[in-house]
């Protein structure tokens, strides 16, 4: 029964979380994690993804190990940026186009999509308020996203944002610019910079 000393220690080390994978990993048998899961009450969050019944949920570092190829974009890039205080009510992810959101979206999940090429621009990794590190887009992807998405953002987000963003020491007007020419968006992100500057 060694296995259950080294479950624990998984656990233990990843804040009450553990995957199938990482159990596979360390070459503990899935049906002795199983037994595990079921007397220690883990609960199942997600296809391969266990927590204790004392942890506490970081459903943004859920969504990246069950999504790992989406990006944490737009009103939860704002928060993970500092760019608002206001932690989103729903999460936000980036696809690439051809991905079929309709399990998402019934869970309350707002999804993007986009061009495969254009996924990765401005991708970082950045930590969640648990700490735990998931990708999501850097200042000025983000910028470019909302103004692209301005409709369906709340005006007081999108204007603190931009406001929070000039006034950034480590923002990057450039790269901005960059950015903004990728998505077309130039003559737009130059008029906000030009009012808010």
């Amino acid at each position: 029964m060694e296995y259950v000393s080294r479950i624990s220690k998984l656990l233990k080390n990843n804040d009450g979380l553990i995957t199938t994978a990482e159990i596979v990993r360390e070459g503990i048998s899935k049906p002795s994690f199983y037994e595990y899961a079921r007397k220690e009450n883990l609960i199942n969050v997600a296809h391969g993804i266990y927590v204790a019944q004392d942890a506490w949920q970081d459903t943004s570092y859920i969504l990246h190990l069950r999504y790992p190829n989406a990006v944490f974009s737009h009103e939860e890039a704002l928060y993970l940026n500092n760019l608002t205080d206001r932690e989103p009510t729903n999460n936000v992810l980036t696809f690439k186009t051809g991905y079929n959101p309709s399990r998402l979206t019934q869970k309350g999940i707002k999804v993007y999509t986009i061009k495969t090429e254009l996924l990765d621009v401005g991708k970082v990794m950045l930590k969640t308020s648990f700490g735990n590190k998931v990708p999501s887009y850097n200042l000025e992807r983000t910028i470019c996203d909302i103004v692209r998405s301005r409709s369906t953002i709340e005006i007081q987000d999108y204007q603190t944002a931009i406001r929070t963003y000039v006034k950034r020491k480590d923002r990057n007007l450039g790269l901005l610019l960059e950015y903004a020419k990728l998505f077309h968006i130039e003559k737009l992100i130059r008029q906000y910079i030009e009012v808010m500057a």
